[in-house]
């Protein structure tokens, strides 16, 4: 058991708490002006020992500054740089400065939800809900750790906002011809990120030996990705490698483009004979593509836009959800629908059709102009 002993300060009489730990060492605490608050704070000290949910006072005291570089140490060790980099940017502009000195044993509910508020109000949903997550899985980490019994930020409602999901842009048959006419030396890689849906950094990795011309088909396993200026190869973003197939006109371009090249030879690169970076899209910057974009007459989109066209198009020829699904890549066909379903209105249309058939085959009609 632990005891409660008085000691004086120049301020006056103070309290000290003298408990035993689990592990058997002693800790103490001080400065209670009370020996009512101290015999309080002692009780639930053995309480919580009782229980088995015991929290060393002194763990609880480490801050967000000195464990958010340790959990980040790990998240980069796990996560692909262009994943990475987001969360890091998160940290170091919107955690950190405003949780850095907190103590996780002082962090209550109510502060995050404040913040979490305060960041809504300041920037999009995305990235609220990606730095809100930042501060949650740290104190996860204290509380596996036993710095704090819970997680002050997985309690209650905290209030995130919900994201919100633009229209996709898809063009037609005809404006992606356009667009790949006035897209120059790029206008086979337009083609082929309109046709096949593989995402640019699939398209900067792929190589000859990956285009296999029989069966008409692309061996997407790489991704290489742009991360602050510097090029990172690695695995697509599901991880898993997957066969694309592409239309025979396609094939029959890819042929051409890439006759005499070596196997390992990369299919579309930079001017360097390097990995392209990513073509901008954005306002007030300037590509060729922003450029192709305003001779075809076409309303302004990003290059991933072109993947949003590779669904349309493919929905438009009768593929079903579950090859669409394994063509871009999703994890799965729920996925799929779930990104893509705009596209699939038409089947709405075809099902309340085939049920106003069956019903008048059933003479369902009639029997409603007899009631």
């Amino acid at each position: 058991m632990g005891s409660v002993q008085p000691y004086t300060t120049a301020k006056g009489k103070r309290y000290e708490v003298r408990y035993k730990k689990p592990d058997g060492s002693h800790g103490g605490k001080r400065g209670f002006v009370r020996k009512r608050d101290a015999e309080l704070w002692l009780a639930e000290i053995e309480s919580s020992r009782a229980k088995g949910a015991y929290v060393d006072p002194q763990a609880a005291k480490f801050t967000i500054g000195s464990l958010g570089p340790v959990w980040l140490d790990a998240k980069r060790a796990s996560m692909k740089p262009s994943s990475f980099a987001p969360v890091n940017t998160a940290w170091r502009l919107r955690v950190e400065p405003t949780w850095g000195r907190w103590e996780v044993g002082d962090i209550r509910h109510t502060d995050v939800r404040a913040w979490v508020a305060k960041l809504s109000a300041e920037v999009g949903a995305t990235v609220t809900i990606r730095t809100f997550g930042v501060l949650a899985s740290i104190l996860d980490d204290a509380v596996y750790d036993g710095r704090i019994p819970s997680n002050p930020a997985r309690r209650g409602k905290i209030g995130l906002p919900k994201k919100t999901r633009g229209r996709h842009g898809y063009l037609t048959h005809e404006e992606v011809l356009r667009l790949a006419r006035h897209s120059g030396e790029r206008a086979l890689l337009v083609l082929m990120l309109a046709y096949t849906g593989i995402r640019w950094g699939e398209a900067a990795a792929l190589r000859v030996k990956d285009i296999d011309p029989v069966k008409g088909r692309l061996h997407i396993y790489a991704n290489a990705v742009e991360v602050h200026g510097e090029i990172h190869l690695g695995t697509t973003k599901s991880h898993k490698a997957r066969l694309v197939p592409v239309p025979a006109f396609l094939v029959e371009e890819l042929l051409v483009a890439t006759a005499g090249r070596s196997r390992d030879a990369l299919v579309f690169s930079a001017p360097d004979g390097g990995y392209m970076r990513r073509t901008r899209a954005s306002d007030g910057s300037k590509s060729w593509f922003k450029t192709a974009l305003a001779r075809a007459e076409l309303q302004p989109m990003t290059v991933h836009d072109l993947r949003h066209t590779a669904a349309s198009l493919a929905v438009q020829s009768g593929a079903n959800v579950k090859t669409i699904q394994r063509m871009l890549g999703h994890t799965s066909a729920a996925m799929t629908l779930d990104v893509y379903s705009d596209l699939f209105d038409d089947d709405l249309d075809a099902v309340s059709a085939a049920l106003d058939r069956a019903a008048t085959q059933a003479g369902v009609k009639r029997l409603r102009s007899e009631i």
